[in-house]
C-alpha cells in the first residue's frame, strides 16, 4: 500500500488532464474583494506547490501538519523556537555535526540547555530528567555512528514527564518508519537527502500531528520565512515517487557491502544498523584515508547522502569539522572513521571500487 501511495503521490485530478501537478511561481493571489481570499495571498505564507508537498507528506507521516523549509538545518531551527531561556532538551550523544553546531550555538546565544545522552541507556536517561527538561532530540540511528535506539521505552517516560519527542528520521523515511504513529510528537528530515533522493534539492521537512504544535510551528514557519521553494517542491514531489524503490535498493547494496568489507583485514570496524543504505567503516591505522579517498573512482568522494549515488564522507574534517577534537574522541569520530552513503549501483561495482583502493592505500608491508 505504501508504495502505491508514493508512486501516486503527486497525481492531480484537475480540469486539464494533467497527471503531474504545477509549478506555481507566482508569489502573490489575486483577491476579489476585501476579506476574500483563495486560501493563498503571499507565497511564503503558503504556495499551492509547496502545500501540495506538504500535504503529502503529511498523510505519508501520519501527521496533520508539514512544513517545507529551506533546508534540513532550517527545519531544527523552527523546531528550536518553541523552546525558552533555562528550558532544557535531551539530545542523542552521537548525532549530525551541523546539528551539534547549531545546538551550541542557541545554548550560547540564548541559554538554552542541551544535554547528550545515551538514550539506549534508560537509567541514564531517567538520572538526565530534570524540572527543565522539556523534549528528547533522538536520532533513532545515530550520524555517523549508526547507533540504534528503541524509540517506544522513550515515549513512555516522555508522556510520564510531558516531555517532547523530536525524532530526526532522516536516515529511515516514513517508508521504514512513521514515528507519529508510535508515539513522536514532532518528526524532522533533512528533506535534501533520501526524500529528494538525486543530490539536486536543499531542503528540510517538519511534522506534526498535535493541533498547538501545528498552529505555533505555523506561526514561526511564516514569520522566520525559511520556506521551501516551489520548484523545489515539485522536485521532492518527484523523488518521493521512487523512495521506495531507491531505499530498497540501498538497503540491499548496504547489506551485502556490510558483510563483505566485515571480512577484510584493511577494516577494524564496520558500523551498520542494518537499515538503510547508511553504513561507517573505521579504516586500519595501516591503511591511509586520504589514499583511500584519492583512488576511489566510482564511489565519490562528497558531504551528502541519500542520493542514487554511492558518497563516501570524511566526518573529521566534513561533516563534524566545528565539533571540538575533545568532543570528536568522545563518540568515536577519529581521522580513520569515513561514512558511506550507499547507492542504487550494482552491489559488484561498489564493492571492487572500494576493494582497489584499499589496495592502493595500503602502507609498505601490509597485505590485504
Amino acid at each position: 500500500m505504501k508504495a502505491t501511495q508514493l508512486a501516486q503521490i503527486s497525481l492531480t485530478k484537475d480540469h486539464t488532464g494533467a497527471t503531474t501537478n504545477p509549478i506555481y511561481l507566482s508569489t502573490a493571489y489575486q483577491h476579489e474583494k476585501l476579506g476574500c481570499s483563495t486560501g493563498f495571498d503571499y507565497t511564503r505564507t503558503k504556495n499551492p506547490t509547496r502545500s501540495q508537498f506538504e500535504e503529502a507528506f503529511a498523510k505519508l507521516e501520519g501527521g496533520k501538519y508539514s512544513f517545507a523549509t529551506s533546508s534540513g538545518m532550517a527545519s531544527i531551527q523552527l523546531i528550536c523556537n518553541i523552546f525558552k531561556p533555562n528550558d532544557e532538551i535531551l539530545v542523542s550523544f552521537d548525532l549530525y555535526g551541523g546539528t551539534f553546531r547549531l545546538f551550541e550555538f542557541y545554548e550560547q546565544q540564548y541559554n538554552i540547555k542541551f544535554k547528550y545522552v545515551d538514550f539506549s541507556n534508560i537509567e541514564e536517561i531517567n538520572v538526565a530528567i530534570n524540572k527543565n527538561t522539556r523534549a528528547f532530540f533522538i536520532e533513532p540511528i545515530s550520524n555517523p555512528l549508526m547507533c540504534s535506539v528503541d524509540l517506544d521505552p522513550l515515549y513512555q517516560i516522555a508522556k510520564e514527564h510531558n516531555i517532547l519527542t523530536i525524532i530526526d528520521n532522516t536516515f529511515l523515511t516514513p517508508y521504514l518508519s512513521t514515528p507519529l504513529k508510535d508515539g513522536a510528537d514532532i518528526v524532522l528530515h533533512s528533506a535534501t537527502k533520501y526524500i529528494s533522493g538525486h543530490n539536486d534539492v536543499l531542503a528540510g521537512i517538519v511534522t506534526v500531528y498535535d493541533d498547538y504544535l501545528g498552529e505555533v510551528l505555523g506561526q514561526f514557519h511564516n514569520m522566520i520565512g525559511a520556506t521551501l521553494s516551489p520548484f523545489d517542491s515539485y522536485l521532492l514531489l518527484r523523488g518521493l515517487k521512487t523512495l521506495h524503490l531507491r531505499m530498497d535498493r540501498a538497503t540491499s547494496n548496504a547489506k551485502h557491502l556490510s558483510v563483505a568489507l566485515n571480512q577484510l583485514d584493511s577494516i577494524d570496524e564496520v558500523l551498520f544498523s542494518g537499515q538503510t543504505g547508511m553504513l561507517s567503516i573505521r579504516l586500519n591505522t595501516h591503511y591511509s584515508v586520504d589514499s583511500f579517498l584519492q583512488n576511489i573512482k566510482l564511489c565519490i568522494f562528497a558531504e551528502s547522502l541519500g542520493g542514487t549515488e554511492t558518497f563516501i564522507t570524511f566526518p573529521y574534517t566534513q561533516t563534524h569539522v566545528d565539533m571540538a577534537d575533545e568532543e570528536k574522541d568522545k563518540r568515536g569520530i577519529d581521522e580513520y572513521l569515513l561514512r558511506l552513503s550507499i547507492g542504487i549501483e550494482d552491489y559488484e561495482d561498489i564493492y571492487a571500487d572500494i576493494l582497489q583502493a584499499l589496495k592502493k592505500s595500503k602502507k609498505e608491508g601490509v597485505s590485504l
